[in-house]
């Protein structure tokens, strides 16, 4: 018999995430706080070079296991494509796992929204056109914050504007985890396990501040599937068929559970073929071609 072949695992936390290049942009505003608790709370903007807008908004979520990232990481740069089609791009910074646990990065990422509401005119901002779009970690916040406009506790009116609301209008959920506690289990019927998802330093263990398997409530909170609704924003989700770190039934059980409660033109799902975590082709002109296309028709 042939030993079942050991995939290598990523530690995702442990790779460096180069800066993105913004030289080319002429109109940007960096490093602009939306509250005061933290000095993370920080966003960045970035128009189009022509036009007094508004423009809608494309808010960028960065990846980077719950734990590391950064609004200017490389991880924004496939969505300056957008500013040639009359988007603004805003990507947020958040509390990361080591300065403070769920919900705190999901409640900054809503006060960010808000904020963005307050001073979207100063900006050219047409905030109330606004995409929440994430990779792995921050595709599951982007899927949150589609789902949990109205979950008053993941609020935190420390943060400011509570007179404005946080609701998007769309979202995009690349390779996001849903529920962690199955990441393992689905990781070995895919021929990747052993897994590492359900150890007590594991990414998702730091960002819920204990071992999964000790918090299933928590877990369950963190999960968008918990939020569905019929009134939901329309959401694409896409994810790599060989993604041996977010197993791909992390977006199908999320698409299972959409196709049970809402209607068909409220989400968009496309499974890469032959592609694992956070492959290139994600950022190909094609695949954001697709996902513009996506916005086009939920913003325009």
């Amino acid at each position: 018999m042939t030993p079942k072949k050991k995939f290598a695992h990523v530690d995702e936390a442990s790779i460096p995430i180069p800066p993105a290049d913004v030289s080319h942009i002429s109109r940007k505003w960096l490093d602009l706080p939306y509250a005061s608790l933290s000095p993370t709370q920080k966003l960045d903007i970035y128009l189009p070079d022509k036009g007094d807008g508004p423009f809608p908004v494309i808010l960028h979520i960065h990846g980077g296991a719950f734990e590391i990232g950064d609004k200017g990481d490389i991880q924004v740069q496939p969505y300056f494509k957008a500013l040639p089609h009359g988007y603004a791009v805003v990507s947020v910074n958040y509390r990361l796992s080591g300065e403070a646990v769920f919900p705190a990065g999901l409640r900054d990422i809503k006060a960010a929204i808000r904020w963005l509401r307050a001073n979207g005119k100063t900006f050219h901002l047409d905030a109330d056109r606004m995409a929440a779009c994430g990779s792995s970690a921050g595709g599951n916040y982007a899927a949150m914050i589609c789902l949990t406009a109205s979950v008053t506790k993941f609020d935190d009116a420390r943060l400011g504007n509570m007179e404005y609301p946080c609701r998007v209008q769309a979202a995009v959920d690349m390779f996001g985890p849903t529920d962690f506690l199955k990441m393992d289990e689905q990781l070995a019927e895919n021929g990747f396990g052993p897994g590492d998802h359900s150890e007590a330093d594991s990414p998702e263990s730091k960002y819920l501040g204990a071992k999964i398997t000790d918090v299933p409530l928590k877990v369950e909170l963190a999960n968008p599937m918990t939020y569905i609704h019929d009134r939901m924003p329309p959401i694409l989700i896409q994810h790599g068929r060989l993604d041996a770190l977010v197993p791909v039934q992390q977006s199908m059980i999320f698409v299972e559970k959409l196709q049970k409660y809402v209607s068909p033109d409220q989400f968009e799902f496309d499974v890469i073929e032959g592609v694992g975590h956070a492959d290139p082709l994600f950022e190909s002109d094609e695949n954001m071609n697709r996902v513009f296309a996506f916005l086009d028709k939920h913003l325009k």
